[in-house]
């Protein structure tokens, strides 16, 4: 994918989050955060919009403290989204290619990182807030959902404060099947008492199949439609609603361990 989708699904995105949040109410609890209400997801969301707005507009390189809660009334937050949306999405489409800044993972550049992980950070909090309203959860493009998969299995979660551990090594096979045009994909997901370690396996995943070519032979297989898997992951959907087999444990500790 390339910056300008990111940006127009940021933007999107951003939107559709915080119409849900009106309608929802700031006192509304968000099922998929249950220490959060609404008032919390709007906070939290606007807050790293701004956040990250600090480092692409003024190329800071290295990081900074989280802004603090805005202390705004409740029927403000989600004008207050709104706008501190708007001006990453200026930010990020003014940006130039060879922008020079602190990031997190890897990347091909920093505006790539940011870009991406803004649209992936604001998809998954547009599904809190629909969550939230009792709405149907807005699907994902289907290779927007494998990046955000790819983001979430090869990025973040290899990062050292993942949570993710296991006493034994045990491999997960994590399968997005295609669908809507859209090839799908696959990955195997080493976990040990280190940080898990992914690596997406070439070529399409075909659904029915076990051990695609160069997958070591997997304790659980996690598979479903991108979009949905895509969710399922974030622990936004629960599991029970896509295909497990294997070691069903496996995916259980995914979701009690797994949180960013």
């Amino acid at each position: 994918m390339e910056n300008t989708d990111f940006t127009e699904s940021l933007e999107r995105d951003g939107q559709l989050l915080a119409d849900a949040a009106e309608k929802a109410g700031a006192d509304a609890p968000v099922p998929t955060c249950p220490e959060w209400r609404v008032r919390d997801l709007l906070s939290h969301t606007g807050r790293v919009h701004r956040w990250a707005t600090g480092f692409v507009a003024q190329g800071l390189q290295q990081p900074v403290p989280f802004p603090e809660d805005p202390g705004l009334p409740d029927e403000q937050l989600a004008g207050w989204l709104r706008d501190g949306c708007r001006t990453l999405v200026r930010a990020l489409r003014s940006a130039p290619a060879d922008l020079s800044c602190w990031t997190f993972l890897p990347a091909p550049s920093p505006l790539a990182f940011w870009t991406r992980r803004q649209a992936h950070e604001t998809a998954v909090h547009r599904a809190d807030a629909e969550a939230a309203l009792g709405a149907d959860i807005t699907a994902c493009a289907p290779a927007f959902a494998v990046d955000g998969i790819d983001e979430l299995l090869v990025g973040i979660q290899a990062r050292e404060r993942s949570t993710m551990r296991t006493e034994l090594p045990k491999t997960l096979l994590i399968r997005a099947a295609g669908e809507a045009g859209s090839p799908g994909a696959a990955w195997t997901v080493r976990l040990s008492d280190a940080p898990p370690h992914a690596e997406r396996i070439p070529g399409a995943a075909a659904p029915g199949d076990t051990a695609p070519s160069g997958a070591a032979a997997a304790d659980c297989v996690i598979e479903g439609p991108a979009s949905d898997l895509y969710l399922a992951l974030w622990n936004r959907r629960s599991l029970d609603d896509i295909s497990v087999t294997g070691d069903a444990g496996l995916a259980r500790l995914w979701q009690e361990r797994s949180g960013i």
